[in-house]
């Protein structure tokens, strides 16, 4: 079968599937995505015609959509959280100057490495608060989230805002998306067929195999990914604003962390330091990142779905109530995150049985699970693309519907 053949028969297969009752949205594990119960049996009709959903149910969705935002409004889920947010912004620094202090005063001593994981820890923090900054979450005034954004990326944690910024409204505006979404475009990992079938030496076609297993260990080198890649694209002037800036605060960063660590530390210990940072921060922010979206439906890139669908269907919630939004910094309602993006953090616990609610009634799967349930998925999933054997296009919304 010809490429666009195949292209074309998954998107048919795809929007049927977008179209059924929620029972139909199960996990790679086959359990339920909602409630991790046993798969219930799907309600598709096996000799339904392919057809993509129509102007007339989009309408509707939409139309349902705006009266769910109107009762967010009035409910006042959208209004500014100013004692919360600086609350955590002086907090974060006055943590932050603590840390220096420690860190000065023990010394010359290997149980700095202690020390090194719980920077990672400040900085993943300070990271999420950055990207409620970035979000609007913050302040109604669009300068001061960006300043805000700008000290805490480039300044604090050392990645270019700029950069990231491009990068991550991308993927708030087609999650999962092939051609549109960064997120599913890694080097390392191969999210789709076509990536996992790139010509490779025998070893890498293994490790492809297998790249589940090894996701996780090479979270620690997204640390290091994150501030080279903003750095290069600051340095080379690619579509950044307030390119100086950005790169003033990342040398004051860069060569303030530098030296301080090898002034407290001997060479050795410095170097082991610094590693153990940047493995932590990176392992810690790609273990909160994974399981938002990995593991969910791809989209083809000619699929065109209405907002309410292309944000839920393609998001994953993790339970835990508060201590799992305080560890996610609030990522864990990530569908909510995605209909609301601008609402402040607190909130998001709140409007959560509103929007799952909704979810039901308008026939849209809507996936919760535990965060180790989460992290099966994404293993499962990630090992059975790169066997080249299953198309992610049909997990999990069109795989049952193959077994009919």
């Amino acid at each position: 079968m010809s490429q666009s053949v195949w292209g074309r028969s998954r998107r048919v297969k795809l929007a049927v599937a977008l179209r059924s009752k929620p029972a139909v949205a199960q996990t790679l594990s086959g359990k339920s995505a909602t409630n991790g119960t046993p798969a219930m049996t799907s309600t598709l009709n096996p000799s339904a015609s392919a057809t993509v959903p129509d102007p007339a149910t989009n309408a509707r969705s939409v139309s349902s959509f705006t009266a769910l935002t109107r009762r967010v409004h009035e409910l006042n889920l959208m209004r500014r959280r100013y004692g919360y947010y600086w609350t955590k912004l002086v907090g974060a620094l006055v943590i932050l100057a603590a840390w220096v202090l420690v860190f000065i005063w023990i010394g010359d001593s290997w149980w700095q490495l202690i020390n090194a994981g719980v920077l990672a820890i400040i900085m993943a923090q300070l990271g999420f608060l950055g990207h409620d900054a970035a979000h609007r979450q913050i302040f109604k005034s669009g300068r001061w989230n960006d300043w805000t954004s700008l000290v805490i990326a480039n300044l604090l944690v050392g990645i270019s805002y700029g950069w990231w910024r491009s990068k991550h409204n991308r993927h708030h505006a087609n999650p999962n998306k092939v051609g549109s979404d960064p997120d599913i475009a890694l080097g390392a990992i191969a999210m789709t067929p076509e990536q996992a079938t790139r010509p490779r030496s025998r070893l890498m076609n293994w490790l492809v195999s297998h790249q589940g297993w090894y996701f996780f260990p090479i979270l620690m080198l997204e640390g290091l990914s994150l501030r080279l890649e903003g750095f290069r694209r600051v340095v080379k002037r690619g579509p950044v604003g307030h390119r100086w800036v950005e790169f003033t605060f990342l040398m004051v960063r860069l060569c303030g962390f530098v030296a301080l660590v090898f002034l407290v530390l001997s060479p050795g210990k410095a170097v082991v330091f610094i590693a153990v940072e940047l493995a932590v921060f990176g392992f810690y922010l790609g273990s909160s990142f994974a399981p938002n979206h990995v593991g969910m439906p791809l989209v083809p890139p000619r699929l065109k779905l209405d907002f309410l669908r292309r944000q839920v269907l393609m998001s994953r919630n993790v339970r835990g109530g508060r201590f799992m939004s305080m560890l996610m910094g609030g990522l864990n309602y990530q569908i909510e995150h995605h209909l609301f993006p601008s609402m402040a953090r607190p909130y998001l616990r709140k409007v959560q049985p509103l929007v799952a609610s909704y979810c039901a009634a308008a026939g849209v799967p809507y996936t919760q699970m535990t965060l180790w349930q989460s992290y099966g998925v994404i293993i499962r999933y990630l090992n059975s693309v790169g066997l080249r054997g299953r198309d992610p296009f049909l997990c999990p919304l069109v795989a049952q519907r193959r077994a009919l």
